[in-house]
């Protein structure tokens, strides 16, 4: 019975250890984390969207706070002046959710454009989202009416990946949704 309880204690205090070790280096590591995500996750969908801009918008990003939880907003700027801005929001898809990344140009009336970040769509169809082809649809279009063209629209489903093309449009209506909500910030933010 000693040798089972001693064995017990043993045991216990390995797995407190391994769980303190475990949850150190899980908060020593979480900011670099963070940050190569942004990197190398959001700046290429930055890099889809905007041209000529000549900050960093990863280093340059906010966090705003809305009712329904924060959204990060990364803008694009020339020579101090704000050219436009861009958040990721989600959309459901066939194989999970779908990041997009929607920018939008300062006055918010129309889309600078897309870029996607996460996909688990199925190869050769709902992949096609990344493709320019796609991408392009959105590219100075107006924030007033986002719709595919099976639901009375101007935006072309990709054939054969209906569900992926419908999250797509769900995120960017989204995104049009909380730029309107937050609008007012992200111009007193990055003031000229």
């Amino acid at each position: 019975m000693k040798e089972m309880i001693k064995m017990v204690l043993v045991l216990s205090l390995i797995c407190g250890l391994s769980g303190l070790t475990l949850a150190t280096v899980r908060q020593s590591t979480s900011a670099r984390i963070e940050e190569q995500v942004m990197t190398y996750v959001q700046g290429p969908a930055l890099s889809q969207i905007f041209t000529g801009y000549d900050n960093n918008p990863i280093k340059d990003r906010k966090t705003f706070d809305l009712p329904d939880g924060p959204v990060t907003v990364f803008p694009a700027m020339k020579n101090g002046k704000l050219l436009g801005v861009a958040f990721e929001t989600f959309g459901k898809g066939f194989g999970g959710p779908v990041g997009i990344m929607v920018g939008f140009n300062i006055d918010g009336t129309t889309l600078a454009g897309i870029g996607t970040t996460t996909l688990k769509e199925t190869p050769g169809l709902g992949m096609r989202l990344v493709e320019p082809e796609y991408r392009d649809q959105f590219r100075g279009h107006t924030t007033k009416s986002v719709a595919l063209t099976k639901d009375g629209g101007d935006i072309a489903a990709i054939a054969g990946a209906t569900i992926s093309s419908t999250g797509s449009v769900a995120a960017v209506n989204e995104a049009i949704g909380i730029f309107q909500q937050i609008k007012d910030k992200i111009h007193e933010t990055w003031a000229s």
